[in-house]
């Protein structure tokens, strides 16, 4: 593989930066404790691929609250560029509220009407920090509301002008959307912009109308999609690049808390593409199985512990890993 990437950061990512707050026993009263976890998908991916060694950045909003200098921190003690994060005095940093299953699987319940993340209008942006990076990451749960909505629409546009690879992982969250439907338009809203996609079995169907693994992957090239990653849970991975698709399994690891589990797939995967300093349509259906062999990988070692941020592994972890 030929190394770093030339660019100012390898990724940069916008949406949503908050806390996680992860179910964690219960007190001496018997009352629920709740850890305080940082998290958020986009944050979470550019924490997973820059513990690997690529160079990442950050756009969004927290408020300028305990947690917000708390998420704040943790981003630069993961070495990620903040610069492009916004501290606001009128919104309060997102919160959600995690139980957890004995299978380590998650209910959510948000604090964010509106949260810092919503929030974040188009004039708030850096977009030197999209122009000068080689991969611009978003994810659906910026298009919930407006004025992150327009400032994800304006990034992306920006993005798309320069050039910069544009990734995209369809992240559904039931309550934060007003009906199925207006999640399903917004999902699918800025599908033909996307160059890869990281998309889990259960979001399939929304975005592209069709249950069948192959017929909805089939159906995400026709709406402009140039490489396909679909995440199967402890199954793995199904990765398809112009007509080919392969299953990429993952080891059996003892599940603590699935939070984050996606976006340690698509960082590792992400970080394997960048390692490889090859264009997208230079790719080939076994690079891309590859970049899957490290973002499942990730995510296993993610699984096995707490939290989203705080679970990623490093890169020795990594490679530990793949050699035992």
């Amino acid at each position: 593989m030929s190394g770093r990437s030339p660019f100012s950061n390898d990724i940069v990512a916008l949406g949503e930066l908050l806390i996680d707050f992860t179910e964690s026993g219960f007190s001496a009263n018997g009352n629920r404790l709740f850890e305080q976890n940082p998290g958020g998908a986009p944050a979470n991916l550019l924490t997973a691929a820059a513990r690997l060694g690529s160079s990442a950045a950050f756009i969004g909003k927290v408020g300028r609250d305990m947690h917000g200098a708390f998420l704040k921190e943790t981003l630069q003690k993961a070495g990620i560029n903040t610069s492009g994060l916004v501290e606001a005095d009128d919104v309060f940093t997102t919160l959600a509220f995690v139980a957890l299953s004995a299978s380590g699987e998650r209910e959510f319940s948000f604090a964010r009407k509106p949260g810092a993340d919503t929030c974040l209008r188009a004039e708030e942006i850096d977009f030197e920090l999209i122009k000068s990076s080689r991969i611009f990451h978003f994810g659906s749960l910026s298009l919930t509301d407006e004025p992150s909505r327009d400032a994800t629409a304006q990034a992306l546009a920006v993005a798309r002008d320069n050039g910069v690879i544009i990734t995209y992982d369809p992240n559904y969250r039931a309550s934060l959307w007003s009906d199925p439907a207006v999640a399903t338009r917004q999902m699918k809203r800025h599908i033909e912009s996307v160059d890869i996609i990281k998309i889990a079995d259960n979001e399939l169907e929304m975005v592209t109308g069709e249950s069948d693994f192959e017929e909805g992957i089939k159906r995400l090239f026709e709406m402009g999609v140039k490489c396909v990653a679909l995440t199967l849970g402890d199954e793995g991975a199904i990765v398809s690049l112009g007509g080919a698709a392969k299953k990429v399994g993952v080891r059996d690891v003892r599940v603590v808390d699935t939070t984050g589990a996606g976006d340690a797939f698509f960082g590792g995967f992400l970080h394997g593409f960048l390692l490889s300093g090859l264009s997208v349509n230079e790719l080939t259906i076994e690079d891309v199985v590859e970049f899957a062999v490290l973002g499942n990988a990730t995510a296993a070692l993610c699984v096995s512990r707490r939290g989203g941020i705080p679970a990623m592994p490093t890169l020795a972890e990594l490679n530990a890993f793949l050699e035992s």
